[in-house]
């Protein structure tokens, strides 16, 4: 089954928490602080598979979390990182947030790699507190929290060549001709519900990738027919074969037809190199009308190739003129193709606002993260998480909002009590 759409729910692997220790040796009175760190949080990673051409293994597996990081342990021992989550998605995958809409890559290299959440930093042990003015520290972080996202998944098929073409044109016929596909083939419209790829040789080291497009009519930029589900597909190829059925009542109107859907979708499909091809020259009312029919399509611009997919005649002649109309494209990616990386808000940015109950509510990344990744059974620890608040202007910004005595501020999962 061919899936081109998938959501997804990821989350890093926590930070592993530090710890607070000291040395506890024999004739050793005053051993110091030994608190080992923990490890680093796992993270999620999309990595491209070339093996796979649909996004199937998303419609039964929707969540995927990164392990945590271990804890750290005495004697300066570091919690070990938790293992990172590799998903494989194949060539061509658009990878979106799902909550805001903002792409965050563009995956189509083979092996390509992309971080879609970063795990949890690792909490500091009170070794790494001890200074020369505070020698005993009792003072550790817990590890970050992972992170959590909502992705939306969307395959374009990475293909030298689309064949396109109304319904019942001959398309699949044409792909199950010059490449190993087996398509589905019926003599009636829309016998093709999903794109089919297949591999044409042309030569020792000449191969074609080529891609069939189920039939579009009029209006499948709005969704009519099959509608705009597959016009995506077509917008990674490089060239198109414009595959025109012969026996048509109009072929022109056909062709006319659909360049106006490709248009309507995309503009940039409408200057993408195009390869007519009359198929069925097989039937005698065709071979009739091929000479008016040659005309027409010169008068627009086009040399249409006559061939005959059921037949398999004239596909050699079709397929290296395909080859050669590749070959004299541009071969500098689109910029739709690179990855694209947006720059987030400042994650020292906070805002205050009131809960429904009364009480303050802080909200910001540093400061939430600092919230959770503080040990508040030690009082050092609490004192400078109040250092944090004060550098990151939480306090201030309390005063200002008139925070009295004794009023509950909540960051997180966490409710404090306001003291000015």
């Amino acid at each position: 089954m061919f899936i081109d759409e998938a959501k997804i729910i990821v989350a890093s692997g926590k930070g592993g928490d530090g710890i607070v220790h000291f040395r506890r040796e024999k004739y050793v009175p005053h051993g110091g602080p030994d608190g080992g760190s923990g490890g680093k949080g796992g993270d999620v990673i999309l990595v491209v598979s070339p093996i796979l051409n649909t996004l199937f293994k998303f419609r039964h597996q929707k969540r995927f979390i990164g392990k945590p990081g271990k804890r750290g342990g005495g004697s300066n021992k570091t919690g070990a990182n938790g293992a990172d989550v590799e998903i494989n998605v194949p060539p061509g995958t658009m990878v979106f947030d799902d909550e805001t809409g903002v792409q965050i890559g563009d995956l189509t290299e083979a092996d390509q790699r992309l971080i879609v959440c970063y795990g949890g930093k690792a909490g500091k042990g009170n070794a790494r507190f001890a200074t020369s003015r505070n020698q005993a520290p009792r003072i550790a972080e817990r590890g970050e929290p992972g992170e959590e996202r909502a992705l939306r998944l969307e395959l374009k098929l990475i293909a030298d060549i689309g064949i396109v073409g109304a319904p019942n044109a001959g398309k699949s016929t044409l792909l199950a001709a010059v490449t190993k596909a087996r398509p589905k083939i019926g003599a009636y419209p829309f016998t093709t519900l999903q794109p089919n790829l297949g591999v044409a040789d042309l030569d020792t080291n000449v191969q074609l990738i080529l891609a069939d497009i189920p039939g579009l009519i009029e209006g499948a930029h709005e969704g009519v027919g099959l509608g705009f589900t597959f016009l995506r597909h077509i917008q990674r190829t490089q060239v198109l074969i414009h595959l025109i059925d012969g026996s048509s009542s109009d072929p022109v109107a056909d062709f006319s037809q659909l360049n106006t859907e490709l248009a309507l979708f995309d503009d940039k499909l409408a200057t993408k190199s195009q390869i007519v091809a009359i198929n069925k020259m097989d039937l005698p009312e065709v071979k009739d009308r091929w000479e008016t029919l040659k005309a027409n399509f010169i008068q627009l611009g086009f040399d249409p190739y006559p061939i005959s997919a059921l037949a398999r005649t004239g596909l050699e002649p079709l397929l290296w003129a395909a080859y050669h109309a590749r070959e004299q494209e541009d071969v500098e990616s689109e910029s739709e193709e690179i990855p694209v990386y947006r720059v987030e808000a400042d994650p020292n940015e906070f805002t205050i606002r009131r809960d429904p109950d009364g009480a303050w509510r802080v909200e910001g990344k540093a400061v939430e993260r600092a919230a959770a990744m503080t040990y508040w059974d030690y009082d050092e620890a609490v004192r400078r998480f109040q250092r944090i608040l004060e550098h990151l202007g939480v306090d201030s910004a309390l005063r200002e909002a008139n925070a009295k005595v004794g009023e509950t501020v909540r960051i997180g999962e966490y409710e404090l009590e306001w003291h000015d």
